[in-house]
């Protein structure tokens, strides 16, 4: 995809994201992992909303 940019403001862009503050190591993603997660907050809160219901009723 080209840019729009004209050359000078597409430097400016370059520069300013090749700041160390812009350059962030981040971890990668791991989607079985999300699942699991998502899984246990759903199994917790289930088991949560039983224990209320026999507490109520």
């Amino acid at each position: 995809m080209t840019s729009r940019l004209s050359p000078d403001d597409q430097q400016k862009v370059d520069l300013y994201l090749s700041a160390p503050q812009h350059r962030v190591e981040r971890q990668p993603f791991r989607p079985w992992r999300l699942m699991l997660i998502l899984l246990l907050i759903v199994i917790a809160l289930g088991l949560l909303s039983r224990l209320i219901s026999r507490l109520v009723l």
